[in-house]
């Protein structure tokens, strides 16, 4: 087993009486991407801000690229590459520029800053705004080119906080792809996010938080096969009219909701077959295979928590 770039022990955050982060525990390898999976609030950010060497930890054991954050952070900010979740570029430069003003910061010569700005503007697909004002760019372009920024000192983790947030569903496949890339040529990746799809389509392993705790750890098929089943049938009834009696039996759990049961089972064909044969007629009916949103709602419950 390699030596984790990231290793914490009982890691907490608390802000006055408030404990974000609850004593968790994490490693993240390098070559991976790691995940940490949950709703708004359940600590992931605060997380990544203590990996990111911006907030102190307020307990536990924490170390980053085998350095103590409290006695290193200059050192390790240096070797790590930051996507914030609000885009932080200087709208009174440049595309190009701030790539290159960025990569000065590092102590890189002008010349290596400018070869590698033609490098990154190829990587996110700006070459062809390089000279361009930011305020002008779509929020996908903002975000890739946050992202080729993040980049600019060959960084031996990147850490990214919801990366695809509030982009529509072309930019967000288009920065998988970019993700995707870096994965491949070895850049190690930590990615908090509330998308179950793209925990699904970027990571290798990830934990879910709930309430500044980690409740399940595992590659997304493990957790899948864990806490959920093959196949999900969701059956769609007027409101009010979906009584769950008589599927109960047909599923390992039948999960009832305004409009529609949902049962888990390993043969979503089969059971809806045995629905019918009992006189069952929904709406409409779904078979569909089981994905992270159903573990996660599994194990952190449908309601909403401010």
């Amino acid at each position: 087993m390699t030596t984790p770039l990231v290793e914490a022990r009982g890691l907490t955050k608390s802000f006055g009486s408030f404990e974000a982060v609850r004593g968790i525990d994490v490693e993240v390898h390098p070559g991976e991407a790691f995940g940490f999976l949950g709703a708004n609030g359940a600590g992931k950010s605060s997380t990544m801000r203590m990996v990111s060497c911006t907030s102190p930890r307020t307990g536990g054991e924490l170390r980053v690229l085998g350095m103590d954050p409290d006695r290193d952070g200059p050192r390790i900010r240096a070797r790590i590459g930051v996507v914030p979740q609000l885009d932080n570029l200087d709208t009174e430069l440049t595309v190009r520029q701030n790539l290159e003003v960025y990569g000065r910061y590092f102590g890189l010569s002008r010349a290596h800053v400018r070869a590698k700005a033609v490098e990154l503007l190829e990587f996110a697909q700006l070459a062809e705004r390089a000279d361009d004002e930011v305020e002008p760019l779509s929020g996908g372009m903002k975000r890739r080119l946050t992202i080729a920024r993040s980049l600019v000192n060959d960084p031996d983790l990147l850490l990214l906080d919801e990366p695809t947030t509030g982009l529509d569903p072309q930019a967000r496949h288009l920065l998988w792809d970019r993700l995707f890339r870096l994965k491949q040529s070895g850049v190690t990746l930590i990615i908090t996010t509330h998308y179950m799809d793209e925990a699904e389509q970027l990571c290798d392993r990830l934990v879910v938080m709930d309430g500044g705790r980690i409740v399940a750890e595992g590659s997304p098929g493990e957790l899948i096969r864990r806490y959920s089943t093959r196949e999900v049938l969701e059956l769609r009834f007027p409101p009010g009219e979906q009584d769950p009696e008589p599927v109960r039996d047909l599923a390992e759990r039948v999960e009832v909701l305004p409009d529609r049961l949902l049962l888990y089972t390993a043969d979503g064909d089969a059971a809806l077959a045995a629905a019918h044969a009992r006189g069952v007629r929904p709406v409409s009916s779904l078979v569909r295979r089981s994905t992270l949103e159903d573990v996660f709602l599994r194990l952190t419950g449908r309601t909403l928590v401010d």
